[in-house]
Parts: structure tokens; sequence; C-alpha cells
């Protein structure tokens, strides 16, 4: 059976990060797919380093057991979290943790103090997750898929992008150290914030070095809300979906320029490094959900998000995979009809002089 290869890219957004381990779980069912490279962002880089190692050790099936392993371990470690949902929302079948007492103070608390000050011992239970959970000589082997993590440099607010072989504990989690929670992550001389901000997550490096034209982005975070937010919590529920889309939405942009370009002078596609984009997602399922659940790691909130996931991804390969390898599957065209075009092939030029 001829092999599908494709490039993968995971976006971050904490526990949310569980429906692109149901996304995985599903694609890694396929009897022709090849991942040839996987970019990750935050909870991305927990499912892309997992993914890398299990693929590397021990084929999908050993993908697909290291997720469930970490995902249920992230639960377990969250049973000492001050987060938890009310009785009352329990009750309702709520997943966020707007009224949860500690989720509260926690937000009020950050208005007066930073991690600096309230964790001055930088205790992070998400680093002796890494540790236990990850082999970082299978990961950087040469063996297995091309990995590329981001995080967003403090200091010069840029993106940095770790690859093999000095991908690490630090790396990773660096790539999902949220500013409020905990002290910035220093390597090398520099500090590390979340690489949501600048990446997330990051498409070119599988663009430019990896050798597969397949890339299929797995989306948590909607792009767009029909709602206007009106309360304070609503208004900040908005604004960190918009942030952590807007690195993507840009990318997107320049793909659809770069692509554009190639098209429209017919430059040989290969030396240009053409390609096809492809998307899973579940965004009405995800609009639903709040930002506060993001940080709701239960275990049924977690096999939640994976049947969500697993669902997604299955409706894609039915629909799309056939075409995976011959056509783009996903045109963004809200997002590329608002991008830069080349002048001479712009054609909304044209349209505006007949008017």
């Amino acid at each position: 059976m001829r092999q599908k290869r494709i490039d993968i890219a995971l976006q971050g957004g904490g526990s949310h990060g569980a429906f692109t381990w149901g996304v995985l779980d599903r694609l890694l069912q396929l009897d022709d797919i090849e991942i040839a490279g996987i970019s990750g962002t935050s909870a991305g880089a927990m499912n892309a380093v997992a993914l890398a190692q299990g693929l590397t050790q021990a084929g999908p099936e050993g993908a697909r057991d290291l997720l469930r392993q970490y995902w249920t371990r992230v639960s377990k470690a969250s049973r000492a979290s001050p987060y938890k949902r009310t009785w009352w929302d329990k009750m309702w079948g709520g997943w966020s943790l707007e009224n949860s007492p500690g989720f509260i103070i926690s937000q009020f608390t950050r208005q007066l103090a930073s991690p600096y000050q309230f964790n001055p011992l930088n205790i992070n239970p998400l680093r002796d997750l890494v540790e236990d959970c990850f082999d970082f000589e299978a990961i950087n082997s040469a063996d297995g898929p091309r990995i590329f993590l981001s995080a967003t440099n403090v200091r010069t607010g840029r993106p940095k992008v770790f690859r093999q072989p000095d991908l690490s504990v630090d790396s990773v989690v660096a790539s999902a150290c949220l500013p409020h929670m905990y002290k910035a992550v220093e390597i090398d001389g520099e500090a590390y914030w979340d690489g949501g901000y600048m990446g997330n997550p990051p498409l070119f490096p599988l663009i430019d070095e990896s050798e597969a034209r397949d890339l299929v982005i797995v989306q948590i975070n909607p792009f767009e809300r029909e709602k206007i937010p009106t309360t304070p919590y609503e208004i900040e529920n908005r604004l960190n979906e918009i942030t952590f889309n807007a690195s993507l939405m840009k990318e997107l942009r320049t793909v659809g320029f770069l692509w554009q370009t190639i098209e429209g002078e017919k430059l040989d596609r290969a030396a240009y490094r053409d390609g096809r984009l492809h998307r899973i997602h579940a965004s009405e399922a995800m609009t639903g959900l709040s930002v506060s659940s993001k940080m709701n790691a239960e275990m049924a909130f977690l096999e939640h998000l994976f049947a969500i996931g697993h669902e997604a991804a299955d409706e894609w390969v039915r629909t799309a995979w056939p075409d995976v390898g011959k056509v783009s599957t996903w045109q963004p065209k809200e997002i590329l009809e608002e991008s830069i075009q080349p002048a001479h092939l712009d054609t909304r030029n044209d349209r505006r002089s007949k008017k």
C-alpha cells in the first residue's frame, strides 16, 4: 500500500489539547499514513513529543499508548490543583471553572503578584510530568519524525523554534510556560514564555525543512464567534482566542501569498516549496467551551475532548483523506482574501477598476 506522507501542525490550548489527542489516535489507525514532520506549541508540543517518541520506539500503536499515558498522568497530577468544578457545574454538566473558588482567587491574585512573588521556588508540576513521561534520546533520534516546537523569547518578543537534536525538558516546558503562572524558562541565557503568542503552531519550519507536501493543521482555538462578548470574562476569553490564533492567521496569509505567486507566475512548484493544505477542527464544539476549561484536567473532561477529536478526525478521514496527496482540502478564503497579494496578480484591482 502506497503511504501518504504528511506534516502535522498542532495548536496549543491547555487541557483542550486532549482534542488533539483524539485526532491523533484516529489518524494513527490509518494503514497508509506516514508522519514526516510535526510542529507544536504548548499542549501541542506535549502531543508532538509523545507522538514522535511513540512512533520512533514502537510505531503507531506505541504512539497511541504513549499519548494516552501522558493525558492520563496529566489528569492524575491535576488532583492536587485548586482548580475544581463546583458541585453545581458537575450537576449541570458544565466543564467551566469560572465558578471555582480556586480559579477565581488565582485570577485576582495574578493582578497583584507575579510568579516571581507567589511561586518563588518555581514549582511546576508540568516539568516533573515531562521528565517522567518522555525519553529525549528517542525524541532526538534521526529515526523518527522531524519535530519543531515554538516558544516566545521574552527579551526580544520574537518566536523561537526548537529542533532536534537539541530538544529537552526545558524546551518542551518553555513552549508551555504561561507567564502568569510560572517563571520564564531560561535556556542558553535567554528566557522563554509560551509559544502561543508567536507561533501557534509554527508552519514555516514544516514548509521549509520537511519533504512532505501535505500539511495538516489540527486547530483547537476557533477563528470566529457569533456572539459579541459583553462581560469582562467573555472579553478576556475572546482576547485569548484572538491572541493565540493571530500567529497562525499571519502564517496562513504568508503561505497564501507564496502560493498565489507560484500559481500566477507558473513557477517550478518543487523549487518554491509548494504544498497542499488541510485542517481538522471541531469549531462548533470547541466554541462552546470557555477559556477557563483549558485549566480543567479531570479525566472525564479529557475523555470528552478525546471523543470530540476522534469524531472530527474520523469525519475528516472519510471526506478528505482520499484527496490528500492530490489537492488541498482546505482553502481558508476568509483569511486569504484579506492577505497581501502581488500587485500584478491582484484580481481585486481589476474588480475595482470595473466599478
